[in-house]
C-alpha cells in the first residue's frame, strides 16, 4: 500500500489535500500520472502545505469555469449514426471517444477520459450519460444513437423505431411443442 496526499477531489477516495492509501497500480498507473496525487513523504506534505492557499484558489477557479460551462450547455444531445440490425443491435459499440467526438461537433470540447461510460453503447436509442467537466462537476448528456438523421429525429421526439422482431414458424412450433409436452 502507498501513501498519498490528493491535488484534486477525487471520487470515491476523498477530497484536496486528504491523505490516502491506496494499492500501489492505482498509485502508479493512475493517480500519479495525471497529476491527482503525490507520494506522502516529508518534502511534499511541505510543499503542499505551503502553496495549499493557491491550489485551493486555482481549483476554486476551475470548477466555478466548469460551473458556467454547465449551465451553458444543459441539456445536451449528440445524435451518433451507426449501422444496426432489425432488432436494434450495433454492428459494433458506441465508445467513450466517439460520444467525445459527437460533443466537438455540438460545441462542448471534451475528451474521451471525461466522458464517464460504464459500459459501451450497443443498442440504438436514447441514453443518458454522464460527462466530467471538472473533479467536482458531472453534466448528463443524451446520446441518441440512430441509423439515420430521420430516424435519431423520431428518438428524439418519443417514437420506438425498434421492431420487434416477428415470431417465425420455428419460434411458433417451438413454443407449440413446449406448451404441448407440459401439458
Amino acid at each position: 500500500m502507498i501513501d498519498l496526499i490528493l491535488m484534486q477531489r477525487v471520487d470515491k477516495l476523498g477530497q484536496m489535500g486528504d491523505r490516502v492509501t491506496v494499492k500501489p497500480g492505482y498509485a502508479r498507473n493512475f493517480l500519479l500520472p495525471q497529476g491527482r496525487a503525490v507520494r506522502a513523504n516529508k518534502d511534499n506534505m511541505a510543499k503542499f502545505e505551503a502553496n495549499r492557499a493557491q491550489l485551493e484558489a486555482q481549483n476554486i477557479k476551475r470548477r466555478g469555469e466548469a460551473e458556467r460551462l454547465a449551465e451553458r450547455v444543459e441539456n445536451m444531445a449528440v445524435v451518433i449514426i451507426r449501422q444496426a440490425g432489425e432488432s436494434g443491435g450495433l454492428y459494433g459499440s458506441v465508445s467513450g471517444r466517439d460520444i467525445a467526438d459527437a460533443c466537438k461537433e455540438g460545441g462542448l470540447t471534451v475528451t474521451r477520459q471525461q466522458v464517464l461510460l460504464d459500459e459501451p453503447i450497443k443498442t440504438l436509442g436514447l441514453k443518458s450519460i454522464r460527462v466530467e467537466l471538472h473533479p467536482e462537476v458531472v453534466i448528463p448528456v443524451i446520446v441518441n444513437v440512430a441509423r439515420s438523421a430521420e430516424e435519431a429525429a423520431r428518438q428524439a421526439r418519443g417514437e420506438e423505431v425498434v421492431r420487434e422482431e416477428e415470431p417465425t414458424l420455428e419460434a411458433e412450433l417451438a413454443a407449440e411443442l413446449g406448451a404441448a409436452a407440459r401439458d
